[in-house]
């Protein structure tokens, strides 16, 4: 399968091994990192991966290491995830492309500029740097911007990186610690004996575990389903272009309300329409519908349903079915969806109008990626309830990228009952549960370290 976007080649190993003391399920950035984490704490992993390293939404996303914006949930863990990223290609020894460029968000509208302002606020009590600029200081320092814009946001910390070439990257570290990385094998079911999860059954045979760690990005809820464990996640799609010719633009990440772009290291810019993405209508969102309904009334703005024939197939799909048979994992080995024309198009209008140099931009190429997202858009990371042995990492909702190492330092983190790199409180499992009550595995420990109204824009 020929993939939309460009991911830097992996070739996994050839022999599936028998046994090991972790499997992870996922070749994402989450996964790759968990696994890297627990082959260099002496533990043994196996990851499993359907298709290619990185060949969905962690090859797709906008590349931004951000804290800025985020969650209030997530800032520990953005800014622990932040310090990882910057000794990175020195720990993997590889090349990632991450760049401490800093961030810019300019606000055009009273609506936005209000958004900041409260979130420079949001961000002062975690000791996240970020410097409010009026009309006049963003204009001085971005000479070439047109329109009248009201203030900006700038965080000198962030940045960006590449992510077709990092994830790749950590999967060889991963290998070299002594992972054993299998590409073109998807796990077609968890081993369960007693309750306790004892391995994986994967199309090419069986791995025996004493854990399972899923971070199967948009298949998570679809793999447990097949067992009756219900992961509340939906899908949503993001379209992203790769632009050139627009010269003198800033050389770091820089968005708006309506766009966004940053620079890349192969030369031009990726580009986005900014708060816009495909909801497609499937049976989950009616059995979902009462999670995702307060979300969805909050951000309307950003979402734009489709219903076509996603709605049948998804209907007709088995929803259980047996290990010893070829399964949906392997009929579709990368989620590959088309781009959307139209907002490729909005968001070079949108562009051309702030930054005139858009105007002459050509579109080498275009992707769409799958997010998968959970009811308050912040990933999970905890022990499944009811299953010993078994933990998720997921739900990673547009932000998986950024932060993949403290996601994977985290769940390495439970997996060998060390302190955890952060508070994993929010993280956990039940809080869509209407009981508060702490389920297996989801430690109130303090972390190991403490970190160096939210940006609800996704892939970034």
């Amino acid at each position: 399968m020929t993939l939309s976007v460009p991911v830097a080649a992996f070739e996994g190993d050839a022999t599936l091994p028998l046994s090991a003391d972790v499997v992870v399920i996922g070749g994402g950035i989450v996964g790759v990192m968990t696994a890297l984490e627990l082959a260099e704490a002496g533990v043994s992993v196996a990851l499993c991966e359907k298709g290619v390293i990185a060949g969905e939404q962690s090859s797709r996303n906008w590349g931004w290491v951000r804290q800025m914006g985020r969650e209030e949930a997530e800032l520990p863990l953005a800014s622990a995830s932040l310090a990882l990223w910057r000794v990175m290609d020195t720990r993997i020894k590889g090349t990632t492309g991450f760049r401490q460029a800093g961030i810019t968000y300019a606000a055009f509208t009273r609506r936005d500029a209000d958004h900041w302002m409260r979130w420079h606020e949001i961000g002062n009590r975690y000791g996240i740097e970020t410097t409010l600029l009026n009309s006049e200081r963003v204009k001085a320092g971005t000479p070439e911007l047109a329109g009248d814009v009201r203030m900006a946001l700038w965080s000198p910390q962030d940045g960006y990186a590449e992510p077709w070439l990092a994830v790749p990257a950590m999967a060889q570290a991963a290998r070299g610690a002594g992972v054993a990385v299998v590409t073109q094998c998807a796990v077609r079911s968890l081993d369960i004996e007693g309750g306790r999860v004892t391995g994986v059954v994967t199309e090419r045979g069986r791995i025996r575990a004493q854990k399972v760690v899923i971070a199967a990005g948009a298949w998570s809820r679809t793999l447990l389903g097949n067992h009756d464990i219900d992961f509340p996640q939906l899908r949503l799609i993001g379209t992203v272009a790769r632009v050139v010719g627009a010269q003198g633009l800033p050389d770091h990440p820089f968005g708006t309300e309506n766009f966004s772009f940053r620079p890349r290291l192969d030369g031009g810019h990726t580009l986005t329409l900014r708060n816009a993405n495909i909801a497609e209508i499937v049976p989950d969102n009616f059995r979902l519908f009462r999670q995702y309904l307060p979300r969805l009334i909050e951000n309307w703005r950003e979402f734009h349903l489709r219903i076509g024939p996603s709605f049948l197939k998804d209907l007709s799909l088995s929803r259980h079915w047996d290990a010893d048979r070829p399964t949906i994992f392997e009929a579709v080995r990368s989620l590959d969806p088309s781009p959307s024309k139209p907002f490729l198009e909005r968001a070079v209008r949108n562009a051309s109008k702030v930054f005139p140099q858009f105007a002459h931009a050509r579109t080498t190429h275009a992707w769409a990626g799958v997010m998968d997202v959970t009811p308050d858009a912040v990933p999970v990371v905890d022990q499944i309830p009811g299953l010993a042995g078994a933990y998720i990492a997921s739900g990673c909702s547009g932000h998986g990228f950024g932060l993949g190492p403290g996601l994977g330092r985290l769940a390495a983190d439970m997996l060998l009952d060390r302190p955890p790199i952060v508070d994993p409180k929010p993280f956990r499992w039940n809080r869509f549960t209407s009981s508060k009550t702490a389920e297996p595995g989801s430690s109130d420990r303090s972390p190991a370290s403490g970190p160096e109204a939210p940006d609800r824009s996704a892939s970034s």
